[in-house]
């Protein structure tokens, strides 16, 4: 199957309706038992320059790639953020509002980087809207499904935010190490469920996660 490659076709068309920027919106660790979940923001505008060559979106690429494209995806894009709700916050919020509440970091460091957030448009991946509901003030958001593999925007985003959390579990797989952190970026890999049968959980394990 040949892999799709993303396009502007999308951030044109928003840019070309009156959006100064458009912002790129992915998560990512959703779905794991350790660790933060993490909202990567890729912000560009009407001038942006043409995408990098070989960006997709972070789930089609290996590590390696991911960390060669990273400096390449970040210094492409005009602005961009990573927004963390940490393992505890999970479990006291639950995994949605999670998400919103990393989202709105995200939104606040661009905001704080001089983008301005309400005079843009969120391209956000998937078809569920969390970041509506932590905001006081929201911009235009409009999801849509597979935007990371389409968006080029959005595919900046997920490299931005995965490369991100990844370097932080690694890092964390030193401080707590036995639970393979550095190689299952805190997922529920079968070694992980036999580490955490020996050694108990972690601080950075989502407690509500794992009954």
């Amino acid at each position: 199957m040949a892999v799709v490659e993303p396009t502007l076709d999308v951030e044109r068309e928003l840019h070309a309706r009156g959006a100064t920027w458009v912002i790129g919106c992915d998560e990512v660790g959703r779905g794991a038992i350790a660790g933060p979940v993490a909202v990567g923001l890729s912000a560009v505008h009407a001038e942006c320059g043409e995408m990098p060559v070989g960006l997709r979106d972070s789930k089609l690429l290996s590590e390696k790639r991911r960390e060669a494209l990273y400096p390449v995806a970040t210094g492409w894009v005009q602005a961009h953020a990573v927004g963390l709700a940490e393992a505890h916050e999970v479990d006291r919020i639950g995994i949605v509002a999670a998400l919103g509440l990393a989202g709105r970091r995200a939104l606040t460091a661009l905001h704080e980087a001089g983008v301005g957030i309400m005079s843009s448009v969120v391209v956000l991946d998937g078809n569920h809207d969390y970041l509506s509901p932590a905001l006081t003030t929201v911009p235009r958001i409009t999801t849509r499904v597979k935007a990371d593999r389409d968006c080029a925007s959005v595919a900046a985003a997920s490299v931005i935010a995965k490369v991100h959390r990844d370097r932080m579990m690694i890092e964390a797989d030193l401080e707590h190490p036995g639970y393979g952190w550095a190689g299952n970026k805190g997922y529920g890999s079968g070694a992980h469920y036999a580490a955490l049968g020996e050694l108990g959980p972690s601080p950075l394990h989502r407690l509500t996660w794992l009954h």
